[in-house]
């Protein structure tokens, strides 16, 4: 999820919120009500202040204990081979792009969050069956290195169509679809846009255009891109980089020395709005922990941590956003989506396709 953008400027994933008392590892143990540590199993960009988990802890009396497992594809696969001895209770960061695979495979049992009425409707994708709560979302969007444009004297692209076009030649990294969620929500933004008949086409050009595939995000975004604070360093030479529409703030947050705008902005017309979700674990040994847990997720004192420390936006009502999103990385007006239903049916065909096309 839009979690990533702040591992390369500065935001560490917490590998252990809190502390484990049983000095287990792997899912809490003693049974519902039994245990007293409710484990979560997370995508690496996992993070959440000290303190609010803290406050978490004494009201409920769970210690929490955070086990990451790659990015958000690599810990949805890992979990749904695991599911019938589940590493923990409550799984975070499965995102609109892949939820059929663990709605599929029985991941996560049903779950009624108190509090989801503060939710937004249009978030909660598994409404009749509550196997998975809506906790965040942001937007997949092609950033560009603003110094780059202005020194070239040239306008930054702001829809897909522009992107292949000649003075773009050579300009744009993405990440590879079938390995990252960044890379597969670009792909997907493009079948929202041209349609199942027309985002090949589309892709094809885009590959005469010179567009450059690498692994994940990270690589993306730290080495290839122009325009971060990473790629300065590693004088990287692409000004154009699939990432996050809250991306610009955190390069002005994190910064060092703290710019006073935003050294990069967002092409608009090219988002994509991704959603995340937390569930029950079907076979979770500390169900009662878990449930807390996701109870605690939609709180107002989590959501409006939550903006600072995984670069995404909350989904209940209300939830204030901080000043910095609003003025270098508002939401896209108009972002690009796709009903669950037809992701879950052209997903894996157009990952298939997309890596012949494209990368052969």
């Amino acid at each position: 999820m839009a979690l990533a953008v702040g591992v390369g400027v500065g935001i560490v994933g917490l590998s252990a919120c809190g502390s484990s008392t049983d000095g287990g590892s792997g899912a809490s143990s003693g049974g519902s009500g039994g245990s007293k540590t409710v484990t979560v199993v997370s995508h690496d960009s996992w993070a959440a202040s000290k303190s609010v988990i803290a406050a978490f802890e004494k009201q409920s009396g769970y210690k929490v204990k955070v086990l990451t497992s790659g990015d958000a594809g690599q810990a949805v696969n890992k979990a749904i081979l695991t599911k019938d001895n589940p590493q923990g209770d409550v799984f975070f960061g499965v995102d609109n792009t892949l939820l059929s695979r663990p709605l599929d495979n029985g991941l996560f049992q049903p779950y009624r969050a108190k509090g989801l009425d503060q939710v937004d409707a249009a978030y909660q994708l598994d409404a009749d069956k509550h196997r998975v709560t809506p906790v965040d979302f942001g937007d997949i969007c092609v950033n560009y290195d603003k110094k780059y444009f202005a020194d070239h004297k040239l306008t930054p692209p702001s829809s897909f169509d522009d992107l292949v076009k000649p003075e773009y030649k050579n300009l744009l990294v993405t990440e590879n679809a079938s390995t990252s969620s960044p890379g597969l929500g670009f792909l997907l933004g493009t079948a929202a846009q041209y349609g199942d008949d027309g985002w090949e086409g589309y892709w094809k050009k885009l590959k005469a255009n010179g567009v450059k595939v690498v692994d994940g995000w990270e690589q993306a975004y730290n080495e290839e891109f122009s325009g971060s604070a990473g790629g300065k360093k590693a004088k990287a030479d692409r000004p154009l980089v699939v990432s996050y529409a809250s991306s610009p703030p955190a390069e002005v947050i994190y910064g060092d020395p703290k710019p006073t705008t935003a050294p990069t902005g967002v092409a608009t017309g090219t988002c994509f709005r991704q959603i995340e979700f937390a569930g029950l674990l079907s076979n979770a040994k500390n169900t009662e922990g878990g449930k807390a847990f996701i109870d605690f997720l939609i709180s107002r004192q989590f959501q409006e941590d939550m903006p600072l420390n995984m670069f995404v936006y909350p989904v209940v009502k209300g939830a204030k956003v901080p000043a910095e999103f609003t003025q270098y990385g508002p939401a896209a007006k108009d972002p690009k989506t796709l009903a669950p239903g037809e992701i879950a049916e052209h997903r894996d065909q157009w990952v298939k396709s997309w890596t012949s096309l494209v990368l052969r």
